[in-house]
Formats: structure tokens, sequence, C-alpha cells
């Protein structure tokens, strides 16, 4: 049996290795110059490869999808993985958060691990695949002919590693419907023009809180303010819950861990020990040096206001700013700076025990290229090796 893989990324280079060892005739089209790019930069050139936690937990962590991915899942799990990688001579080493790594912190390895893998596969690299039709039940791809084709071409984000989203258009010709693609685990543009002051800052142990079409997602942990913007663990976390919402403002809680009564109760005592000291150095136990000009501007506060001058009302509206600085949203950053791909081929026309097409015989889609997404900790990749698995097990 003749089988076509479009794509060479995690999920292609998967599941043509799994058949290829089954002694099926694969052929891998790669549009890049090597295989795996993107895996290249994946956690940062480190490759957070899964998640070693159970599936229920697992599947918590899935922004959209997860019920489609419980029967894949099942068959192949994060310690399947883990246990495959090992197999295959690479040390692996959980860090925070149960994110598995390759022990070298290489990125590199797991691309030769997967490369080796498919080594029997017939690879062409620099072959953007142009068109692929079926005729008298057999496909062609760039005039070629395959009983199989298996679209494995990624999303659209970081597009310069070859995700030029060729495989919706893939889709789409067969019939397909294409949910709208949007960028998940992104950056956030703000409109508020005092940023460019704050680039580089981070913040630690805050609550971020998005409000979109009167639901409220909040996330606590770091982030980063950008020049344009904001990122950072609970921004690109948030990120991947709004994308489809017009979103209305975004508050952030600078001490979460205290309630109004308690956090005014230490400006109280912050104040009564500093009596006489500048308002703006007193901020500083409360506030990053960076944000202390902004803050205290919005109020109209002088900073070199004595703090011995400061009346109830201003003490009680620091408070609520501490507890609810409100930052101006503008949009999320383009798709290309996206980690991953939020949309995509539309799951009720796929089978979740074996990835095919409902609607075209042995044509299936696995990885990125479907509607399913997870948020950061090695998520992302264990869904290109899971759907990967259902297909070839199927086969």
């Amino acid at each position: 049996m003749k089988i076509a893989v479009i794509g060479g990324g995690a999920s292609g280079l998967f599941v043509a290795g799994l058949l290829s060892s089954k002694n099926y005739d694969v052929t891998i089209f790669e549009s890049n110059e090597k295989l795996g790019k993107k895996i290249y930069i994946t956690g940062k050139g480190r490759c957070n490869f899964t998640n070693c936690c159970a599936n229920d937990e697992f599947l918590n962590n899935v922004v959209r999808g997860s019920k489609f991915l419980q029967s894949a899942l099942s068959k192949f799990s994060p310690s399947d993985t883990i246990s495959f990688f090992e197999s295959m001579g690479m040390p692996v080493k959980i860090e925070r958060g149960n994110r598995a790594f390759p022990k070298s912190d290489k990125s590199s390895d797991v691309i030769k691990i997967l490369s080796d893998f498919s080594k029997n596969c017939r690879i062409l690299l620099n072959h953007r695949v142009k068109k692929i039709y079926k005729k008298d039940n057999v496909f062609v791809v760039d005039g070629e002919i395959f009983e199989k084709v298996i679209i494995a071409t990624g999303g659209k984000s970081y597009c310069a590693t070859g995700s030029n989203g060729d495989g919706y258009n893939f889709a789409k010709a067969f019939g397909h419907n294409i949910i709208t693609t949007r960028p998940a685990l992104v950056a956030i543009e703000l409109k508020n023009n005092y940023i460019k002051s704050l680039q580089g800052l981070s913040l630690k142990n805050v609550r971020l809180t998005a409000v979109c079409q009167n639901k409220k997602f909040s996330q606590f942990g770091e982030m980063l303010f950008t020049d344009k913007g904001i990122s950072g663990p609970i921004v690109l976390t948030l990120s991947s819950y709004i994308n489809r919402l017009n979103c209305d403002r975004l508050e952030l809680d600078f001490k979460p861990a205290l309630s109004i009564e308690q956090l005014d109760a230490r400006l109280i005592r912050e104040f009564s020990s500093s009596k006489n000291k500048n308002l703006s150095n007193v901020m500083a136990s409360l506030l990053p040096k960076k944000f202390i000009p902004p803050f205290l501007n919005y109020l109209k506060y002088p900073l070199n206001q004595k703090v011995n001058s400061v009346t109830y009302e201003q003490r009680k509206q620091i408070v609520s700013l501490l507890k609810c600085w409100t930052l101006d949203y503008k949009m999320l950053y383009p798709i290309d700076t996206a980690i991953i791909t939020s949309g995509g081929v539309d799951l009720l026309q796929i089978n979740p025990k074996n990835m095919e097409s409902k609607l075209v015989p042995g044509l299936y889609f696995i990885g990125e290229v479907l509607d399913v997404d997870a948020l950061t900790g090695g998520f992302n990749l264990q869904i290109a090796f899971s759907t990967a698995y259902a297909l070839a097990d199927s086969i």
C-alpha cells in the first residue's frame, strides 16, 4: 500500500515511522529544506515534547477538542510518548508542571529520533505539494498515485517554519469545513500609551482577568510587558480562551493574595511608618519601580506628594487600583507570532477513532491542522503524537 504523508513535522514523522515499520510504502512530502523545522524552536529550543500527567488532567488542559481527543489519547498517552523516546535512546527529564524534556535540553535530539524512526520512508524535501485529488478510488498527489493520503501540515503559526495553511486548502478542496483560524498562546496588544515605558518589566504572583462578552477568564502567575502590550505565561493562556470572543478589557490584580480590607490595613501601616516620605517612595513596597509613575499619574497624584497629605479617599483609590488596574485591550498579536493555531479542519467531519475524513475515505488529518488546541506544557505536541498513533493503529 502506498501512503502519502504531507508534512514532515512531529505528527507527520511519527505516523510515517509507525506505518513504515509495518512495511507500508510511505512517502513524506516536506516543503522545507529539512525535517522537523518547527520542533527545533519549541520550548525555546529545548522541546517540551509532552506533559507527564494522567489523561484526565491532560484533557483539562485542552482548550478545544477535548472530547474528540479522548479516544486517541487512550490509545497513546503521555507515558507512551515518554516510553517511545526512551526506547529510542533519548534520556528524558520531568520539570515543573510535569513538563517532559530531553535530558540534553536539545530539541535536535527529538528531531533526530523522529527522523531516524522514519528513515525507511521516501522523503522529498523542498517539495511543497501543489495539488491533491481523488480519481477511481486512488489519490493523485502532484501526479503520483497513492492509496491513502495523510495531511499533517500543521497550522498557520510561525509561517517561517513552513506552516503556511496549505492543509486547510487541501481540506477545502475535498469539501471540508474550516473553522476560522486564530492565534493561540500569543501575546496581547494594548492601547495604553504608557506601555513602552514598561517594556521588559516582569510581574510575578499577579492575577490577570479578561472580561469578554460578560464572561470572565482569570489566570494567576507571571506576566511580562512588551513594546506594544503584554506576554508571559498567564497572558498566553488567556489568549487561547479569548481568541474567539470580543474582549472588553483586562483587569490586573497586583495583590491577589490580599483582600481589599487586608491591603488597606497594610497601606495604613506603611503610611503611618513613613509619614514624611514621598508617596512614590512608599509605593515601591507595593509596585515595581517602573509602574509607579503611570500608577500615580493616572490618579493625578504628584510623585513628590508627601504621605502625610494623603487623604482617606486617596488611600481608598490606591487600594482599589492595586486590586483592579484596567488594561485597555486592543487585539491579539498576529498569528505568525503565535505558538499554535486555534481553528482548522472541522472535527465533526473527522472520525475521532482513526482521524479519517467522514467525507473522503482514505483521507486523514492529524495534528495542528485539526481544530484542536491546548495550553502550554507539552500538550500540543502530545496531540500530534496521539492523533498520529490513532491513525497508524487503525491502518
